[in-house]
């Protein structure tokens, strides 16, 4: 059975356990992963999403089985038109709750105060990508107070992402994922099941959607993540550099300048 199954059975390796998650959950797929996750957590949870190039899947998978899913968007000033737009779209044909959180600085001020942290060293990314998402991210689960936390990653990704758990303890958050083991060929497949789209900018050859100064087409032979500017680990922040933060004592801080703090874009 392939993974667009009606349960989306999957072949998992034994090795994947979870703190609460029994094991037989997780090879019923998708579908069951997320059911126990509203059974286990009830309204406590969220969804975070991008609305980038493949998220239709996860935003149409887990509102269909928590239609009052609370769907975290980071916008970090910097999206791409399209994104904003998809965004909307698929807001309104799933009627989703989304909950837009931006960065403490407006982008214009984020330049001034800081020039294009983006074009730098690894220092300077990194601090971008605090500033723009890690930031944002933690103001979100302050301000929802989660117990569990849903999220699109698989395994294909990254290879920080090929080492994770369907379902793991990030401090006093429980992080699930319940398509890590998709394919490429599995999320297509999904997608047309459910005639759903890709991200408008996929079929350019955008297959990693992140910020418009820092998204190119990939060429031919090039992994997806190839066209982002991540640094080497090919992660935005949001599920490496947060998640060790969770775990532990926070790294230090980004001192930010005068900082306003944003509004809350809700549904």
């Amino acid at each position: 059975m392939n993974a667009v199954g009606r349960e989306f059975a999957l072949n998992v390796p034994p090795v994947v356990t979870s703190p609460h998650c029994d094991h037989e959950v997780v090879r019923r797929g998708p579908e069951a992963i997320v059911r126990w996750t509203r059974e286990s957590f009830q309204d406590d949870v969220i969804l975070t999403s991008s609305f980038g190039g493949e998220s239709a899947v996860m935003l149409h998978l887990v509102s269909r089985i928590i239609p009052s899913i609370r769907v975290v968007f980071i916008d970090t000033g910097y999206l791409f038109p399209e994104t904003y737009r998809f965004a909307e779209a698929l807001r309104q044909r799933l009627d989703l709750d989304v909950r837009v959180y931006a960065p403490a600085l407006t982008s214009a001020r984020l330049e001034a105060l800081h020039g294009p942290l983006w074009d730098g060293d690894t220092s300077a990314l990194a601090r971008y990508q605090r500033l723009t998402k890690v930031e944002p991210m933690q103001r979100a689960l302050e301000d929802l107070k989660p117990k569990a936390w849903l999220a699109g990653l698989r395994r294909v990704q990254t290879d920080h992402r090929a080492n994770l758990n369907h379902v793991e303890e990030q401090g006093e958050y429980t992080k699930v994922c319940p398509i890590l083991d998709f394919t490429d060929a599995d999320v297509h497949r999904y997608l047309q099941q459910y005639d759903l789209p890709y991200h408008p900018l996929y079929e350019q050859g955008y297959r990693s959607i992140g910020d418009v100064h820092s998204t190119r087409p990939t060429l031919a032979g090039e992994d997806a993540r190839d066209g982002r500017q991540l640094g080497k680990a090919r992660e935005c922040g949001l599920h490496t550099t947060l998640a060790g933060e969770l775990k532990g004592p926070k790294v230090s801080q980004v001192t930010i300048a005068n900082p306003v703090t944003a509004s809350n874009e809700v549904r």
